[in-house]
C-alpha cells in the first residue's frame, strides 16, 4: 500500500508540474508581442536569422567580441551583450592539398546547399580554412580571386545566421614536402606524403629526409624535412629578398585581416593550425608565443588602418597538446584572444572521453591568458561511431561541450577520396573510408547520401545568443529538449534553435524571466525561438512540440 501511495502521490506531482508548466506557457503566449509562423514576426530581437527562402542580403549578423573572465572562464559576445555559444564544423573547400592523383580531386566546392544544410543542423560556426600557399603564392604576391571565393563563403554562411572563423591551415608544415623520385628512407620509415599550408617558395627543408617514422609516435610531424621546415620558421630564416619567413607569415595575416575586417561575421582568425612547436626541442615554444604576438601586433595594425573593429585571435598550443607541456607562455596584453586546443580524446586515441581535456583547457586560459574564452577548433571520430547505440562519443563530447559552456567546430563536413589523410589506404591497396557527414564510395568516388545516424547525433537545439551569463546548459538527445538557467544585469533578449521536425503549433517553449517570445522557420524543418529576457535570473526550456 505505501509504494502504491508513494506512486499515486509521484503521478500527481508530475500531473501539477505538467499544468503549472501548460500555465506559464500560456501566460507566455498571452503576454507574447507575437507567436510567428513567419519570418516578418520576431518581436524585435537582434540577429534572427532569416526563415529559410526569404530574403537574406540584408541580414548582418552581430558582432563579436571576447569577454575575458579568469574565474568563471571567458565567453564570446556579440554587440548586444549576448553569450553566444560558437558550436559548428569546420570547411576545407578552400585548401591546397597535396594531390597524391590527378585521378582523385582532394576536396569538394563550397555551395548554397552546404550552407542550408549546416544550418539545419544547429550550428552557429563554420572554421573556415585557408592556405597560405594560395593567400600568398609568390613573396609579397596576394591572389584576389582566392580571396574572393573566402568572401563569397562568408556571406553564404552569414545569411544562415553562421560566423566564420577564418583558419590559416596547415599540416605537416606544407604540400611541398612528398617524397621526391626515388627517395631513400631507412629501414624504419617510409616515404612521406605532401600535405598543406605553406608554399613551396617558404618551405626551408635543408634537403633533409622526406620520410616518416613508421608505427611510432610522431608520424607525418616527424618527417626530418617537416621538422627543418618548421625549425627555419621559428628561427625566422631569412627567405625571398631578405624577408624573415615569421614576418612574411604575419603580413600575409595582416592582408588577409585588411580583407576581411569589415565582415562583423567573420568572429575572427585561427593563426596557425596545430603549429609544430615542441618542448622537447629547445626553444620551440617560446618561439611559438613570440610568434603569436607578432600575428596579434600585425593584425591589429591592418584593422586600426582599415578603420575595423579588433575581431577575436584564436591561438593554438602545439599540435602536441594532448600528450606534452604545449601551451606557450603568456604573449600580449590584447585581450581579444581565445584559446583554441583541439580536443580529441576518446576520437583519435583508446583513452576513454571525460572531462579532463576540458578542465585542462579552461584551466590554461584562466591561468595563462586571463581567462580567455576556449574553442575547440577539432574533434570528432570515425563517423561509423555513431551507428553503435554502444558507443556514446559523439554525445558525450557535446554533453561536455554544454557543460564546460565551450566553443567547438567538429572535423569534418566533407571529405574527398584524395584527401591526403586517405592517402595511406590508396598505397597500401585499401579503399578509403572518408569522415564527414556525407558517405562516399571511393572506389566510384561518388557520394552515396548523408549519414543519418551521425546527422541525427549532431543535429540538438541550441541556445545561439543570450543575454547575461549561461550557468547551466543541458540537452536531452532523445527528446531532443534543451534547458538552459542563467542571469543577466539588464533586460535583453535570446534567440534558440530548435530542429524539425516542428509541429504546426509551433515549438514548445517554457521558462521563467521570459517577457515575450516568437518563432520562425528555420532550415531543416526547424524553429528560431525569439524573445526577450527581464533583467536578474532567467531560464529557457524548449523542445520540438508536439502535434
Amino acid at each position: 500500500m505505501r509504494e502504491a501511495e508513494e506512486l499515486r502521490m509521484r503521478w500527481m506531482r508530475s500531473r501539477m508540474r505538467a499544468r503549472c508548466a501548460g500555465a506559464v506557457r500560456a501566460a507566455l503566449l498571452l503576454v507574447a508581442a507575437c507567436v510567428a509562423t513567419s519570418s516578418a514576426c520576431r518581436v524585435g530581437v537582434p540577429g534572427v536569422p532569416p526563415a529559410p527562402g526569404a530574403d537574406a542580403t540584408g541580414f548582418r549578423l552581430p558582432a563579436l567580441r571576447a569577454a575575458p573572465d579568469p574565474v568563471a572562464g571567458g565567453r564570446f559576445v556579440d554587440a548586444h551583450g549576448r553569450e553566444v555559444l560558437l558550436r559548428g564544423v569546420n570547411v576545407n573547400a578552400h585548401v591546397e592539398y597535396w594531390q597524391q592523383s590527378p585521378a582523385r580531386f582532394t576536396t569538394y566546392p563550397f555551395t548554397e546547399a552546404d550552407a542550408e544544410a549546416i544550418a539545419a543542423v544547429g550550428w552557429t560556426a563554420v572554421r573556415l580554412l585557408l592556405s597560405w600557399s594560395r593567400v600568398e603564392p609568390a613573396p609579397g604576391v596576394y591572389d584576389g580571386a582566392y580571396l574572393d571565393e573566402i568572401e563569397h563563403a562568408i556571406r553564404l554562411l552569414e545569411r544562415r545566421g553562421v560566423y566564420a572563423i577564418v583558419d590559416l591551415h596547415q599540416d605537416a608544415w606544407g604540400a611541398t614536402l612528398a617524397a621526391r623520385p626515388g627517395e631513400t628512407c631507412r629501414a624504419n620509415e617510409t616515404p612521406a606524403f605532401g600535405w598543406d599550408g605553406a608554399p613551396g617558395w617558404a618551405t626551408f627543408d635543408g634537403g633533409r629526409r622526406r620520410c616518416v617514422p613508421v608505427g611510432g609516435f610522431g608520424g607525418r610531424e616527424f618527417s626530418p624535412a617537416v621538422l627543418a621546415a618548421f625549425q627555419a620558421f621559428w628561427d625566422d630564416a631569412p627567405g625571398p629578398g631578405g624577408v624573415g619567413l615569421r614576418a612574411r607569415y604575419a603580413a600575409m595575416l595582416a592582408h588577409v585581416a585588411a580583407r576581411f575586417s569589415r565582415h562583423d561575421a567573420v568572429a575572427g582568425y585561427d593563426v596557425m593550425n596545430e603549429p609544430n612547436a615542441f618542448s622537447l626541442l629547445d626553444g620551440q615554444l617560446d618561439a611559438l608565443g613570440a610568434f603569436y604576438g607578432e600575428a596579434v601586433a600585425a593584425i591589429r595594425a591592418a584593422e586600426d588602418a582599415a578603420g575595423a573593429p579588433h575581431r577575436i585571435v584564436f591561438f593554438e598550443p602545439s599540435i602536441a597538446w594532448g600528450v606534452l607541456d604545449s601551451a606557450p607562455a603568456p604573449f600580449t596584453d590584447d585581450d581579444q584572444i581565445a584559446y583554441a586546443p583541439h580536443l580529441y580524446q576518446g576520437g583519435l586515441d583508446a583513452t576513454p572521453l571525460d572531462a579532463t581535456p576540458f578542465e585542462r583547457a579552461r584551466r590554461e586560459a584562466n591561468e595563462l591568458y586571463g581567462g580567455a574564452p576556449v574553442l575547440s577548433g577539432e574533434w570528432g571520430g570515425g563517423p561509423e561511431r555513431a551507428e553503435n547505440p554502444a558507443d556514446a562519443y559523439f554525445l558525450l563530447h557535446q554533453a561536455l561541450q554544454d557543460e564546460f559552456r565551450i566553443g567547438a567546430t567538429l572535423w569534418t563536413w566533407r571529405e574527398a577520396c584524395g584527401d591526403p589523410h586517405k592517402a595511406a589506404d590508396w598505397r597500401d591497396g585499401r579503399i578509403p573510408y572518408v569522415w564527414g557527414l556525407f558517405d562516399v564510395d571511393c572506389a566510384a568516388n561518388q557520394i552515396t547520401g548523408v549519414r543519418t545516424p551521425l546527422l541525427a547525433q549532431l543535429t540538438r537545439p541550441a541556445l545561439r545568443a543570450v543575454a547575461g551569463r549561461i550557468e547551466r546548459l543541458a540537452v536531452d538527445p532523445a527528446t531532443r529538449a534543451l534547458e538552459a538557467t542563467g542571469a543577466s544585469g539588464a533586460r535583453g533578449s535570446f534567440v534558440a534553435f530548435v530542429p524539425g521536425p516542428i509541429a504546426t503549433t509551433g515549438p514548445r517553449i517554457d521558462g521563467d524571466g521570459i517577457e515575450s517570445f516568437a518563432w520562425s522557420p528555420a532550415p531543416g524543418g526547424g524553429a528560431y525561438v525569439s524573445g526577450w529576457l527581464r533583467a536578474g535570473a532567467w531560464r529557457i526550456a524548449l523542445a520540438p512540440g508536439d502535434e
